[in-house]
């Protein structure tokens, strides 16, 4: 039985993917709970093959595991504007000392990237050879930056110690277990329709994205992590179905019996025109692309925080 740690475990990906290699591997999750919730892993506290650890990747970590997949960092732009330093500190700290950690259990590590290091995109759709056209000194910078170095620590160790690498850049995703506080596009909407508030739109709205729903990308981080060539990436992991912000408002909006209305608000600084993977390599290396459609994938989530949301009540 293979020992895996995953960082960030408690949160939104990284409970998802807790849950998925509970059943066949001793689960590690580790989680300083600032942006995540125990409630997410509160069914796993009691497998006989999940540990949870209470601890923040900036301070040392001393385990024996076979496999790391890195995803702890503030992911959403409130989160990790609010905590720039730290959010930083988790990029470039966290992940020397999660390197150190698979250096000396020589163990396989895989970097939850981001699409964010594309940056405002001058190409589209975003192919991996893309270098991006990110603001180093921007509100998003602390975030975009910081996982743009971190991509870079993972590759001088691949250089330097051989160490067994994989880097995942991941596209916008959504499904259960997201916070409903995190300014993502998808959980406010859905979350704002729910409550009959009115649905936020930053800028005009056209801007796009393509959504990933969870359980697709947490089954291409797993095959990124077990392909037998060893291929170490980058490579894209999303939905190549683009949307603009303001269709997605619209579906949603059909999908809830709600009073909500679309209001228009100031477009955030550095923030993407355009964002659509080229998934050609995932398709091609790792036999990977994904099966859930927007509609369904919708479907399951407003399921999921409408019985959220009535738990609360």
């Amino acid at each position: 039985m293979k020992k895996i740690l995953i960082t960030g475990g408690a949160g939104f990906i990284g409970s998802n993917l807790c849950n998925k290699l509970v059943s066949d591997n001793f689960v590690y999750c580790l989680d300083n709970l600032y942006t995540s919730s125990i409630e997410n892993i509160s069914n796993l506290l009691n497998h006989p093959n999940f540990e949870f650890i209470q601890h923040d990747i900036t301070e040392k970590i001393d385990l024996e595991v076979d496999e790391i997949y890195n995803l702890a960092c503030p992911a959403s732009p409130i989160h990790y504007q609010n905590e720039s330093l730290n959010t930083l500190k988790s990029c470039v700290i966290g992940i020397y000392n999660i390197l150190e950690l698979a250096k000396k259990s020589n163990a396989k590590i895989l970097q939850a990237s981001t699409s964010e290091i594309y940056g405002d995109p001058l190409i589209h759709p975003q192919n991996e050879s893309y270098w991006g056209n990110v603001n180093p000194l921007g509100d998003r910078s602390c975030y975009d930056e910081g996982k743009r170095c971190a991509e870079t620590f993972m590759y001088e160790y691949y250089k330097n110690f051989n160490l067994k690498i994989r880097i995942a850049r991941i596209f916008n995703t959504y499904g259960r277990n997201m916070q409903q506080n995190d300014g993502r596009v998808i959980s406010n909407f859905i979350v704002q329709a729910l409550k009959n508030e009115d649905i936020t739109i930053y800028g005009t709205g056209n801007q796009t994205r393509s959504f990933c729903y969870i359980d697709d990308l947490t089954d291409g981080l797993i095959k990124l992590m077990n392909n037998p060539d060893d291929f170490i990436g980058p490579i894209n992991l999303g939905n190549d179905s683009e949307y603009s912000i303001l269709d997605i408002a619209k579906i949603i909006l059909d999908k809830i019996n709600t009073k909500s209305k679309i209001v228009f608000k100031e477009l955030p600084n550095d923030d993407p025109k355009m964002r659509k993977p080229d998934i050609t390599k995932a398709k091609l290396i790792l036999n990977w692309e994904p099966k859930i459609d927007l509609n369904n994938g919708l479907d399951k989530t407003i399921e999921y925080f409408n019985s959220l949301l009535t738990m609360k009540v």
